[in-house]
């Protein structure tokens, strides 16, 4: 079988130059309250096949004070269409960008990833102290 051009590349995984996520300023940084993000239409690569990976990805967090930007949120999970990266990967990355720009008391991103050859994966990475379930 061919090597695909993306092997390889998930040593880097952590040093890939992505785009920006912006922030705004919260208003209610005296409650918890989740805000709650759904990208059901999420792809990147398969780094083994160079074959597309299809996911929903959410993302849950309770903001501190500053919340994430949508607008620039899309334009980075766009970039991931061309990203040879691991499923696990893609959720971890994804926590940690998140985190470092918003700093949220609590975040959780899940990425429920679409069967392939049977098998379907979801992945759920945490950031903070997770909050008592309502």
């Amino acid at each position: 079988m061919k090597k695909s051009p993306y092997e390889g590349l998930q040593d880097k995984v952590r040093k890939l130059k992505l785009p920006k996520i912006d922030v705004w300023k919260n208003l209610y940084p005296n409650k918890d309250y989740v805000v709650k993000i759904e990208i059901p239409e999420f792809t990147s690569i398969c780094p083994h096949t160079g074959l597309p990976d299809f996911a929903q990805i959410l993302i849950r967090y309770i903001p501190d004070k500053s919340c994430v930007e949508l607008k620039s949120l899309k334009y980075y999970t766009i970039a991931y269409r061309d990203i040879g990266i691991f499923n696990e990967n893609v959720v971890n990355r994804m926590l940690d960008d998140l985190a470092a720009c918003c700093k949220p008391r609590w975040m959780e991103v899940v990425g429920e990833f679409n069967a392939r050859g049977g098998i379907k994966t979801t992945v759920t990475a945490e950031y903070g102290k997770r909050p008592c379930e309502r």
